[in-house]
């Protein structure tokens, strides 16, 4: 005979808290958060742990996030404020002996400031994330956006999709340089031997010149003056990032 569940066991293990054990944990909520206030969200751009951008705002807000408050993360939202004045910093929400309160949290944000979220996972029901206080920008903010905003931006635009989860380690970044080496390598395998000026047309980039002569990831091989081929290494990145490249077929139709 099938045990009978009570509804308040039910709702107890809906509302019951699950721990965060990565920081990628809390891309997803935090990308969404974005995403439903209208921004385009991409992780790990140009160090940042996430990047947002929304149509007709000069400025990107950059989110860092940390599995838990600590020094190192107010150090590195400092530090992003050489790229834009709005910034957040996102960890889990937990209470505790050991933890932070949420006002003493929200005093530092405001003194520093940053924008506050915490987040709480939940084991059946989506994710919570909260906002504390709004990012009102440091006194290092740039008045108007530099050189390090234009290149956060140009990287930003020139990926044609969402590739790294924000706070991931341990793995190669998806770049919007990776991707157009990619590209190369996958029209080289398609066609057989090219010279480089067909790689640009059928990349469509002024940059495949370069890429192929430089070849930072082993990818390409010359096979005589103005011919390329793409080497085992490059055949198996295709593989590995296969996924990027349906993608970054798809955007190009």
């Amino acid at each position: 005979m099938a045990k009978k569940v009570r509804a308040d066991e039910v709702a107890t293990a809906e509302f019951a808290q699950r721990r965060v054990q990565t920081e990628t944990e809390l891309y997803a909520p935090v990308k969404r958060w974005l995403e439903a206030q209208g921004y385009v969200v991409k992780g790990e751009v140009r160090g940042c742990d996430i990047a947002a951008v929304r149509d007709g705002e000069e400025w990107p807000v950059v989110v860092e996030l940390k599995k838990r408050f600590n020094l190192s993360l107010f150090l590195q939202a400092v530090e992003r404020f050489s790229v834009s004045p709005y910034v957040y910093v996102a960890a889990e929400r937990v209470s505790g002996r050991n933890a932070f309160s949420i006002t003493e949290l929200t005093r530092l944000c405001r003194l520093v400031g940053v924008g506050l979220l915490t987040v709480k996972l939940y084991k059946r029901k989506p994710a919570l994330v909260e906002v504390h206080c709004e990012p009102s920008g440091g006194g290092g903010s740039p008045k108007a956006p530099g050189r390090r905003t234009a290149k956060l931006l140009t990287e930003f635009r020139e990926r044609s999709g969402d590739y790294n989860a924000g706070g991931v380690t341990g793995r190669k970044l998806v770049t919007a340089y990776r991707e157009k080496a990619l590209r190369c390598a996958e029209a080289l395998h398609t066609h057989g031997p090219l010279a480089p000026r067909q790689v640009r047309d059928l990349i469509a980039s002024d940059k495949a010149a370069a890429i192929l002569r430089d070849n930072v990831y082993g990818w390409f091989r010359r096979v005589k003056r103005g011919l390329y081929e793409v080497t085992p290494e490059g055949a198996a990145a295709l593989e590995t990032f296969a996924e990027v490249l349906e993608t970054s077929s798809v955007s190009r139709r």
